[in-house]
């Protein structure tokens, strides 16, 4: 792993679980950390409720666009967490790779939401104790 690790956070539309880490990442490590997202089949803008949720955190996700997964995203990224998104993700010797079981926010209401918002928290806070002890 270098100096500054690289963490890539990969769901099915990079509209929702993806986004929400990498926020939390973001602004819990600063530039200690790169942090990259993307999804298998993204969408065209980021969940509204998403965005709202983590806002109540004070976390503006707001101005982020859905990325298409590539071969090079992971490549260059020394921690890949997946988030249901099967196998569409390439597997390359030496990554350090998680997948998150997570529920989908998409069509959910605030409530279920903030609940999804809290785990990816909790999970994000862990996975920085341990990249930066």
């Amino acid at each position: 792993m270098t100096d500054t690790p690289t963490v890539l956070f990969v769901c099915v539309h990079n509209a929702g679980r993806s986004q929400m880490a990498a926020g939390y990442l973001q602004h819990l490590a600063g530039d200690r950390v790169e942090v990259l997202s993307a999804g298998s089949e993204p969408k065209d803008a980021i969940n509204p409720v998403a965005i709202e949720a983590m806002a109540e955190e004070g976390i503006d996700i707001a101005a982020n666009t859905p990325k298409l997964l590539t071969v090079d995203a992971v490549r260059e990224s020394d921690v890949v967490i997946t988030m249901g998104c099967g196998d569409a993700c390439p597997i390359f010797p030496g990554k350090r790779y998680e997948d998150w079981q997570l529920d989908d926010p998409a069509g959910q209401g605030i409530a279920d939401v903030r609940r999804i918002r809290d785990d990816i928290r909790t999970r994000v806070g862990a996975l920085l104790t341990e990249l930066l002890p």
